[in-house]
């Protein structure tokens, strides 16, 4: 440890000594004085009056057992066989949300599910869940959702709509406009409306779309699908703008395997090499060997300059419009010298980039080892030009009905302005949230749908793998599943645990000898939560979605053996056109781990997690380099920070800046997912909503914006609520120890810092710490707890903070609270910068 001559610092007000953070270094809390201008206070806002504000709330399922007198309290005279009071129930689910995957076991109490867990039966995530989903079963309990279907504001009845929706259905173009869809048997349902409706058209789109990935593959290898990649295979890793360890596509499944590659121990001395190229500093970026900060502009510049690097080394001539960027070359090397057992994988959404990415593969021998593309990922298979079709027919007016299923692209999407101001010329607009949000509310009917806590369904997140979901609750209100919705409208009166069953019995209830019957299978598949399907000749439903119907089964399994047939050179010109580096700023959108797409924005436990890397809370805000902010004369004195005018095209907005470290020179970064408007008490008016600054470029959605952008200092004051200096290490070496790999290989105690202490009696000398102690000590003669972390395998994600939360009850307490360090997490994730 003495060897090791850095300066270990947890914030620039550390760093700088800033008064204000020095006076309250050594102790608990800090006492919170607003300066004038700070636009962040909420004056004469207590802890009480923010958890009544909140309205979160567990009335619905729970308020009678706090009334007296009960006067119709039945007892457990005949107590049911799967219900102990107070010991947990487990049912086995799956989480799937707007793409977005996790295979889990729900935690019950008397009926209530209060608890999600990883399911570790799952091939594809293994166990692990990630801070939304672990905070999903907040949201069951939401007082912000509805308790009845809706029409025109106002509650009504299932009978009143249901008539109403099917006279809209009967002429007329009708758009399902949905995320993207994970399971079979919704398919299946949108295929039977669409041939009761044979007008209908479904269009899916994502919030972090990978219609690039998507396309590239088409052009490449002829099939139209976003690859599995196996980062547990890959020696050498190298990523472009991908938090694959945080929010990009999978990032749960990543992780596991990622975790594999870094662990140490039991015989195991080496470990992967990881290398990321990134604007913003990201949790991925975080766990790298080599970071790389450069600009949006040099990010297709610099993944041709890898191919022309690769391709020199394998001796094939090199493409146009490469640049120059640290830490390349290396990686090349790297590379090479693991063909076959490396991985290269690009964040954006162009699709020339994924190109030039499929080619740098093709030229390592990656597929079929590394990357898949027959067992490929279901997570994200909307399609950018089909949503962008769909804006522009609902401005014509040629769309009659439309029904939002379970999205908010007046949100979430980057045409949303478009969207909502050409809603009412459709004669029938139907959404099936369970809430009002930004697009529910401006429809005439809302279908009020289920959480998914209280819904049956299945999902399929790669070809054969099914999952089901099962309600762990009986419905708290009067609203109903929107499979179910559709398929009342189709003329269908089955429930949908009916239509789910039939259709497992159809499709997959086959030459299964060791059930006795169906009912034994689905159950033990229910059990399970996992089945993969063996059965030959299985149907497939698929949307009339292009880039689905584009999926060729019958194309060749082995796509080493077809070779690369992508146009590079094609590629490379429009990545010249596209990646022009200019003198001002360039703005990088991205996701945050807690709050992600904003689908959870209403959701105080996620709003409150600090963010890993910035250690914020409950707000978006700029992230700004320090020499950037230097020359802007943007200064953080008293842990507070003054605001930037931000400037983009035509529109101007007053933003919180946060001094970043790594934030790449000349960028500023803005989280998604914020300044929601209708999502409830608490997610409303909280940040900055920035997805009406991603554009559509070649027909993808683009969340760099390259050109066009100022940023003027504000007279205004602003703090951002952060956590990481609440605690200091004070100049305790011990606290943070650390060695490299080639030292470790040498000796496994390397940087690991062993104090010893000195006796009175010379014949002992100097003797461990734990050795002496003033007392005898007492005895565990059984089992006693004990906690290790692995730090090379732990990315920080911070999922535990949230479980932990879930766990145990923990309230929040608000941002002003949290400036004045009384935050009650009982798990905290530390990052030091050096």
């Amino acid at each position: 440890m003495k060897e090791i001559k850095k300066t270990y610092w947890k914030g620039l007000e550390q760093l700088t000594n800033d008064p204000e953070f020095v006076k309250y270094a050594d102790k608990e809390f800090a006492e919170y004085l607003p300066v004038k201008g700070d636009k962040g206070y909420e004056d004469g806002t207590s802890r009480r009056d923010f958890l009544k504000l909140m309205g979160f709330s567990v009335a619905a399922v729970t308020v009678a057992a706090c009334e007296a007198p009960v006067r119709k309290a039945i007892p457990y005279l005949n107590k049911p066989e799967d219900l102990d009071p107070g010991v947990p129930n487990f049912y086995a689910s799956t989480y799937m949300q707007g793409g977005d995957f996790c295979s889990i076991l729900v935690k019950t109490r008397e009926g209530r599910p209060i608890k999600i867990e990883g399911n570790n039966l799952s091939p594809v995530t293994k166990g692990g869940t990630s801070a939304i989903v672990e905070g999903s079963v907040l949201s069951l309990y939401d007082d912000s959702r509805l308790r009845n279907p809706q029409k025109d504001g106002a509650d009504t009845d299932w009978v009143t709509i249901d008539k109403e929706i099917k006279a809209g259905l009967a002429s007329g173009q009708i758009r399902i406009v949905t995320q993207t869809i994970l399971s079979p048997s919704t398919k299946k349902v949108l295929n039977d409306f669409t041939a009761k409706y044979p007008n209908t058209k479904v269009v899916q789109y994502d919030t972090q779309s990978v219609s690039g990935i998507i396309q590239a593959n088409k052009t490449s290898f002829g099939k139209s699908v976003l690859p599995s990649y196996d980062f547990s295979k890959a020696e050498v890793i190298v990523a472009f703008d991908a938090d694959f360890l945080g929010t990009w596509v999978s990032p749960i499944e990543y992780t596991k395997q990622y975790s594999q590659t870094r662990k140490l121990g039991s015989g195991k001395t080496t470990m992967s090499r990881h290398y990321q190229f990134e604007s913003n500093l990201s949790v991925t970026g975080a766990n790298a060997d080599y970071r790389t900060a450069i600009k949006p502009s040099q990010q297709g510049p610099a993944v041709v300059a890898l191919y022309n690097a690769l391709a020199k080394r394998a001796g094939t001539s090199p493409i146009s419009g490469g640049g120059v960027v640290d830490n390349v070359d290396k990686a090349a090397e790297d590379l090479w010298n693991a063909k076959g057992k490396s991985l290269v994988v690009s964040g954006t959404n162009d699709t020339a980039v994924q190109v030039v990415v499929n080619a740098i593969n093709n030229l390592l021998g990656n597929y079929g080892k590394t990357i898949d593309l027959d067992n490929y990922s279901a997570n994200r298979s909307g399609d950018d030009s089909q949503m962008e079709a769909f804006v522009k027919e609902l401005a014509s007016g040629s769309v009659k009905s439309v029904i939002f299923l379970d999205c908010n692209p007046v949100y979430n999407h980057p045409k949303g302005k478009q969207i909502a101001e050409n809603i009412g010329k459709a004669a029938l607009s139907v959404s099936t949230a369970d809430r009002y949000d930004e697009t529910s509310s401006l429809v005439k009917i809302v279908a009020t749908g289920n959480h998914y806590l209280e819904s049956w369904g299945d999902a399929e997140p790669k070809p054969g793998l099914l999952t089901l979901i099962q309600p762990a609750i009986t419905k708290i209100f009067n609203s109903r599943q929107a499979e179910e919705s559709l398929l009342s409208w189709s003329g269908n009166a089955s429930d949908y645990y009916t239509y789910v069953s039939n259709r497992w019995m159809q499709n997959y209830y086959s030459n299964q000898s060791k059930f006795v019957d169906f009912q034994q299978f689905f159950d033990s598949c229910l059990h399970d939560g996992i089945y993969t399907n063996k059965v030959e000749g299985a149907q497939v439903e698929i949307l009339n979605a292009p880039i689905a119907e584009d999926i060729d089964s019958s194309a060749e399994s082995n796509v080493s053996s077809t070779g690369f047939n992508g146009d590079l050179a094609g590629a490379a010109t429009k990545i010249a056109t596209t990646y022009k580096t200019g003198d001002g700023f360039e703005l990088a959108l991205y996701f945050n781990v807690g709050i992600g797409d904003g689908r959870d924005a209403n959701n105080p436990w996620l709003q409150e997690m600090p963010d890993p890397i910035t250690k914020a809370t409950w707000d978006n805000y700029l992230t700004l380099s320090q020499s950037d902010a230097a020359e802007i004369g943007i200064s953080m004195f008293e842990g507070k920070c003054n605001m930037a005018n931000l400037t983009i095209g035509d529109q101007t907005l007053e933003v919180p800046v946060l001094v970043q470290p790594g934030q790449a020179k000349g960028t500023v970064g803005l989280a998604l997912g914020y300044g929601r408007t209708v999502s409830g008490k608490v997610g409303d008016g909280k940040g900055i909503n920035a997805y009406p600054f991603a554009s559509i470029i070649n027909g993808a959605v683009s969340y760099n914006v390259i050109s066009g952008i100022s940023i003027q200092k504000s007279e205004n004051i602003y703090q951002v609520a952060q956590t990481q200096t609440h605690e200091t290490f004070m100049n305790r070496e011990f606290v943070i120890q650390e060695s490299v790999l080639g030292e470790y290989q040498k000796n496994p105690s390397a940087g690991r810092y062993a104090p010893s202490i000195s006796t009175w009696k010379s014949e002992t000398g100097s003797v461990a710490p734990g050795m002496l102690s003033l007392w005898k000590g007492h005895e565990y003669p059984d089992h006693h707890w004990g906690l290790a972390i692995d730090l090379n395998s732990c990315t920080g994600c911070s999922t535990c903070t949230i479980a932990c939360q879930a766990e145990n009850n923990i309230p929040v307490v608000g941002r002003d609270e949290v400036i004045m360090r009384r935050e009650m997490h009982w798990m905290r994730i530390d990052r030091y910068y050096s």
